[in-house]
């Protein structure tokens, strides 16, 4: 219980995320099969449709938009920042700081992770480890919606009798870029809202709102 207690974030977050992915599998299933019977085609599967392309084109378009987000504020919030926000690093913070004040090299502490302590590109990749796997993320789950994307598009394309077309036809394609704006702008102004709410509203016991007595100007810090 203490290692449910001490990690009940991310399993809570990791049940919702199951169950909502679970759920847009279930209601797209019945959704396309719906259409598929109004068109006078065969029905599939649950699990025919968790690995078609329709289904992969979905959730990849999700992922790429969401890990985009994390990535952007991740690197920008090194270097920009916002006056009362918590969201954001002090104002004379600005930048990647001093070795002493990231606690790496000779100012690591004895419980610090390794790659801290040591130097060179081990020390590089170490500090810019969590930028990286973010924007891993993104690109493989961006080109994962442009492959599915362009299977489920023609697809529907040759269903038209129209030819298909090709990855870089589709991917440079307003329908392409269409759905994937769709995602970006919501997600960005998702952020938005975050950084500038966060200066003015409150959240009691939340660290991504400031103290409930806190003023609007104090930068930096968390509840």
């Amino acid at each position: 219980m203490r290692w449910v207690k001490q990690n009940s974030l991310a399993l809570a977050f990791l049940v919702m995320f199951l169950l909502s992915l679970g759920g847009q599998a279930l209601a797209g299933m019945l959704e396309y099969n719906d259409v598929q019977r109004a068109e006078g085609a065969e029905e599939v599967s649950f699990a025919q449709y968790v690995t078609s392309s329709p289904f992969a084109v979905d959730v990849s378009e999700n992922w790429q938009s969401e890990y985009l987000q994390f990535l952007l504020f991740i690197m920008l919030t090194v270097w920009l920042v916002q006056k009362g926000s918590p969201e954001s690093k002090e104002l004379d913070r600005a930048g990647t700081e001093s070795d002493e004040d990231q606690r790496i090299g000779a100012h690591a502490g004895p419980r610090s992770p390794r790659w801290a302590r040591a130097g060179g590109a081990r020390l590089w990749v170490y500090s810019n480890s969590l930028g990286l796997v973010m924007g891993a993320i993104f690109v493989l789950s961006w080109l994962a919606q442009s492959v599915t994307g362009q299977a489920a598009y023609n697809s529907d394309r040759l269903g038209d009798l129209r030819d298909p077309l090709s990855w870089w036809s589709y991917v440079t394609a307003p329908e392409f870029w269409d759905r994937t704006l769709q995602n970006w702008q919501s997600e960005l102004l998702a952020v938005l809202s975050m950084v500038v709410l966060s200066i003015y509203l409150r959240q009691r016991g939340s660290p991504e709102s400031k103290p409930v007595g806190a003023a609007h100007a104090e930068t930096g810090v968390e509840g």
